[in-house]
């Protein structure tokens, strides 16, 4: 049915949510430049690569809608309500790179638990030195991979918790780097309508530094390197249906991200359903230097139990665009 605006809470949420859609960038002045002098601090940069075409449609505020199975990445809590699935997410990402994720959510009872495996991978590259600047005819490869098993609980129908805990390495030629992060996540519904709230930490852990040698050059070898961070993030999300009735849905979501090497920035995203099946989606993100905004759709059709499919187009600045194609399973 039409969410009315009797509910000053929601009707200011939406007020907001419009705002800041109009207003684009220049509402990032709403938000503190703080967090700058942080940048650079943290190491394994793509576990920030958000993943799935339909959370970033909205813009990556994600954590409190997290009703598929891309929520092993956003909220582990959200995996009770994604239902038993199967995703695959693949994103062209800028310089050549690739970033793919797939993940499974079987619900058990009361409980969930999901396995989740992705990879940002590069195509070899020549070696160049200053004497042989075309090329030595030897290449190397950089490349990442995460897998992640996650748990998650419903306590009451409101309020749900879940963790993650995922294996990361990172290899740079000849280097590599090892690490295990802990994502920690909770969902409550709070009984205003349909409104949900999500608090989020993610990629939290110890410092890690590569194993290995790299060769100077002159003879001489390097095997003593600093240790960085994981991206450790905080997330602050809520979201909300703005008109919900038979055949038409609009959903809008607000996330405040607080990274530990960045300045915090804000997501803002909506998503348009028709009859369930066809789904049109755009967000924001504000005071970010990289992602701005994003368009979306998607479809839902009757196969296999029932089928998703999303594609996403984020606009980076001067780093171009990334697409995202994503498919889901539910069975």
């Amino acid at each position: 049915m039409w969410r009315s605006n009797s509910n000053p809470p929601r009707t200011a949420a939406l007020a907001l949510l419009l705002l800041l859609a109009v207003a684009g960038p220049a509402t990032a002045d709403l938000i503190p430049v703080l967090g700058g002098q942080r940048v650079g601090i943290s190491g394994l940069q793509f576990l920030k690569i958000g993943v799935g075409a339909r959370a970033l449609g909205f813009g990556g505020a994600f954590a409190a809608v997290a009703d598929d199975a891309s929520t092993l990445f956003w909220n582990p809590a959200g995996i009770v309500q994604a239902g038993r699935s199967a995703f695959v997410s693949y994103t062209d990402w800028p310089v050549e790179l690739s970033h793919r994720f797939a993940g499974v959510v079987v619900p058990f009872g009361p409980n969930a638990v999901g396995v989740s495996l992705s990879q940002l991978a590069c195509p070899e590259t020549p070696v160049t030195t200053e004497l042989q600047p075309d090329g030595t005819g030897e290449t190397w490869r950089y490349g990442d991979i995460a897998a992640g098993l996650s748990f998650a609980r419903s306590m009451t129908d409101r309020f749900s918790f879940g963790v993650t805990i995922r294996y990361v390495e990172e290899t740079l030629d000849l280097l590599h780097l090892r690490a295990v992060t802990l994502d920690m996540g909770t969902f409550y519904r709070t009984g205003w309508g349909s409104s949900r709230f999500a608090v989020v930490v993610s990629n939290f852990g110890g410092d890690a530094s590569p194993s290995g040698s790299y060769d100077l050059g002159d003879g001489g070898t390097l095997e003593d390197f600093e240790s960085f961070s994981p991206p450790t993030e905080f997330r602050l999300g809520l979201a909300n249906e703005f008109i919900e009735k038979p055949g038409m849905r609009l959903t809008g979501a607000a996330q405040l991200n607080h990274p530990n090497d960045n300045a915090e920035n804000l997501s803002l995203g909506l998503e348009y359903a028709l009859k369930e099946m066809f789904f049109l989606r755009a967000g924001l993100r504000l005071n970010s230097d990289a992602e701005s905004s994003v368009l979306g759709a998607g479809v839902i059709l009757p196969v296999a139990g029932q089928l998703r499919a999303d594609y996403s187009y984020t606009f980076m600045g001067d780093l171009g665009s990334a697409s995202r194609v994503t498919m889901e399973v539910q069975f």
